[in-house]
């Protein structure tokens, strides 16, 4: 299996279609993008400007599409089509997520769970490989936000994806602000999921704002979406911060894809994530000094 590039230092921003023309003729100073590849598959003036941008930004590639847990396998021919476009852009990280989105060849437009059992774990394991052979290159898997958990769970989170680690040889992106929101939603601590994920597998990180929302039902309570349409919460920065000086400085996107803003917005967002991981790194340092 062939590596990807080396990896940039610093934060970079998610390129959405609506500032595809800006980034191609201005050059805004990043210091990478993500795309979704499913933007750009039946899009060819998007798949242009995408060319053009790729010239100059080191570009992450993140599917949406590659349902690595849907149960009828994953769907060779769109693998095929994203696999040309990896291949023409030269990414710097493929990722994906640990979740399912295809039902017999239909396309949902959503992430959706599934349980962390052995027979889960089975299914997915093959995806990953399968995955990874076609593309011929490590398959970074991010972890969902999640609002339910499944009686059928044998393990943890955490501990399914370093089973997953172990047996694909897999690379993890970190979603930070999907740790904090799933925390809140289903009771757990945050910090302490950090601390027992596999750090050794992180490649990347990833933050983005989420809303909050009143739960319906006979309990009142409230729930948090994860909707990529705000400024990151200072929750999710002070996790971030804790994130930072457990996996080092690891390359962290700032997600935006909903009520975009100017694209000066993310970028003062990806600034903000440099200063954090900045301190976070230089603390821990201080700490390890004192500790001697």
């Amino acid at each position: 299996m062939k590596s990807s590039p080396a990896s940039p230092r610093g934060a970079g921003v998610g390129l959405r279609l609506q500032h595809l023309s800006e980034v191609a003729t201005r050059r805004p100073p990043a210091a990478w993008l993500e795309v979704h590849p499913e933007n750009f598959l039946a899009n060819p003036h998007a798949a242009e400007l995408l060319d053009e941008i790729a010239r100059h930004y080191p570009i992450s590639v993140h599917s949406v599409g590659v349902s690595v847990g849907s149960a009828g396998g994953v769907d060779l021919s769109h693998l095929a089509r994203v696999k040309k476009l990896i291949e023409r852009i030269e990414p710097i990280m493929v990722s994906g997520h640990l979740a399912w989105s295809t039902h017999d060849g239909d396309y949902l437009n959503d992430l959706l769970p599934l349980p962390y059992n052995w027979e889960s774990l089975a299914l997915i394991a093959d995806h990953v490989n399968k995955v990874q052979d076609a593309l011929g290159r490590p398959y970074h898997l991010e972890n969902p936000s999640n609002y339910l958990g499944f009686d059928q769970s044998v393990m943890t989170e955490v501990a399914f994806l370093s089973e997953l680690v172990a047996r694909t040889d897999c690379r993890l992106l970190c979603d930070v602000s999907n740790v904090h929101v799933s925390a809140r939603n289903l009771g757990y601590d945050a910090y302490r999921y950090i601390d027992e994920f596999p750090a050794d597998a992180v490649g990347e990180m990833h933050l983005g704002g989420f809303v909050v929302e009143d739960e319906e039902g006979e309990l009142p309570g409230q729930v948090l979406i994860d909707t990529h349409s705000r400024p990151i919460d200072d929750s999710a920065w002070d996790l971030y911060a804790h994130a930072v000086k457990r996996f080092g400085a690891k390359p962290t996107l700032i997600e935006w894809d909903n009520d975009l803003p100017e694209f000066s917005v993310l970028l003062g967002e990806a600034d903000r994530a440099n200063q954090v991981a900045a301190e976070a790194v230089s603390q821990e340092r201080r700490e390890d000094v004192v500790a001697r």
